[in-house]
């Protein structure tokens, strides 16, 4: 009899994105000259959220309607943004987008968006910040919105734009995959960690033991760990870091659940980042249902499904810095800069 206690992983569709996940689309928005952006995640209809914060120095907004003993039960869009505090600003550019559609959370004749956000510091990464009395994250975010779609662009893009880890270029990465009832789990995640992806001074990425194919350059593990990877090199400020992610999926959850599942996926963070969850990040996971799909069986299947979360978070921090690309004067370096292509 065919052993199926660890049943296999496959990919969702071609895409390879977060919107594999049945019900979602994600816009992205940047500003070149300000070397920021915004990322913003729309369900089709209102969907199941949770949050997991693991960074000592995170920054939120909304995370309170999340918690397990709120009232709200649904939320209308996440948005991931650069801008450190001031980037907490494009959470209202998302609500006014959608509220202007009427969706939101009813309350007699009201309509109230529920827009949880995170945000990462990108403040000192050589970008024109001088933006006056407004900072220009509500506007970015209400082009996001806009921009809303299947298909997207990860590497230097929406809230990944101005991201940087300790040795290379962050960015925004995205991946997918699928249990073999065909329940889809996909993340997106901004890649601005005070640690290091790949491992030591060469091109192999910790999250390689996961990778799907050649979608970050499929170059294996090392043999040995080299010793100084075990030391790793820290970005120069204490301050200026932060990963943040979205993983979804399209199975039925509830809120605890949903949390469960963020709790799980923090482990692909571990899996690629290192060190990661430091008091320097402020390192936040968000999960998301959308419903199209049957609960998972029991516990076992939530177990499954977070294992599998945690797999394509590692996958898409990965493809995050394998897709991004260097500003001018190329420092940090981007992966291919520093390794070549692949």
């Amino acid at each position: 009899m065919a052993d199926t206690s660890n049943p296999p992983q496959h990919q969702c569709t071609q895409r390879n994105l977060i919107t594999d996940v049945a019900g979602l689309k994600l816009g992205n928005a940047h500003d070149a000259q300000l070397r920021s952006g915004v990322t913003v995640v729309l369900p089709e209809a209102a969907a199941v959220a949770a949050i997991d914060v693991r960074g000592g120095g995170p920054g939120t907004r909304e995370s309170d309607a999340l918690a397990l003993g709120g009232a709200v039960n649904e939320v209308h869009g996440i948005v991931l943004s650069g801008g450190s505090a001031f980037g907490l600003s494009a959470a209202t550019g998302v609500q006014s987008w959608l509220a202007e559609r009427g969706i939101g959370y009813r309350v007699g004749a009201a309509c109230v968006p529920i827009v949880p956000q995170a945000i990462l510091f990108d403040l000192l990464n050589g970008g024109d910040k001088a933006w006056g009395a407004s900072p220009p994250y509500e506007r970015l975010a209400r082009q996001a919105c806009e921009a809303a779609a299947l298909e997207f662009e990860i590497g230097t893009a929406g809230a990944g734009y101005g991201a940087n880890t300790a040795t290379l270029k962050g960015g925004l990465g995205s991946a997918s995959a699928c249990l073999p009832d065909g329940t889809c789990v996909g993340a997106v995640v901004a890649v601005n960690a005070v640690g290091s992806v790949t491992v030591g001074d060469g091109p192999q990425f910790w999250a390689a033991p996961f990778e799907r194919g050649r979608e970050f350059g499929g170059l294996g593990f090392p043999s040995r760990v080299p010793a100084d990877a075990l030391w790793p090199p820290l970005k120069g400020s204490a301050r200026e870091n932060t990963t943040i992610a979205i993983i979804a999926t399209d199975a039925t959850l509830t809120r605890p659940e949903a949390r469960r599942l963020a709790i799980l996926a923090q482990t692909g963070l571990a899996r690629a980042i290192y060190p990661v969850h430091t008091p320097l990040d402020g390192d936040v996971v968000f999960a998301l249902a959308t419903g199209h799909k049957p609960p998972p069986a029991g516990l076992h299947g939530l177990t499954r499904l977070g294992a599998l979360a945690a797999d394509v978070l590692a996958r898409a921090v990965a493809r995050g810095v394998y897709e991004a690309r260097s500003f001018a004067e190329r420092t940090p370096p981007c992966w291919r800069d520093k390794f070549g292509a692949s």
